[in-house]
Parts: structure tokens; sequence; C-alpha cells
């Protein structure tokens, strides 16, 4: 279903147009297509901080995660001060 907005740009809302433009050809294609990379932006945001939190509530993991760190420290050379 094609639906057809209408919007007020400011200065810098016209500059991104501008430069979403000149791959799109036209105003139109280039909200359409800045509108679907912004989407698929906040989904993988959305999809990081969904497996950050998974990480973050999993204890074994955590327990993983202070092994390996404390190992890592036990190679680190010595620091001179």
């Amino acid at each position: 279903m094609a639906r057809s907005i209408h919007v007020r740009l400011d200065d810098s809302s016209a500059a991104a147009l501008r430069i979403v433009r000149e791959e799109s050809g036209s105003d139109s294609e280039a909200v359409r297509v800045a509108l679907r990379e912004a989407a698929a932006r906040r989904r993988a945001r959305s999809s990081l901080v969904a497996e950050v939190e998974r990480l973050a509530s999993d204890g074994s993991d955590r327990e993983e995660m202070l092994i390996v760190r404390e190992q890592l420290a036990e190679l680190a050379p010595d620091s001179v001060d």
C-alpha cells in the first residue's frame, strides 16, 4: 500500500537528504532508503542488546570470563613505573 507523507525538514535533515539522494536519484527513493537503513540499524542494535543481556545473565559464562581474565593477567608482563 503506497502512502504519502509530508515533512518539514530542518537544515541538518535537508543536508542528510541531499547526501542520500545523490545515490538514490529522487527525494522519495532517498527517504525510503534512509528509513530501511535506519530500521535495519535499530533491529541490529536491539539484537545486540538482547545478546548482551543474555550473556550478562549467564553465570557460567561470567565465571569462565573471570578465569580467562585471571589467566591473561598471569601472562601479562609486570608494569614498570
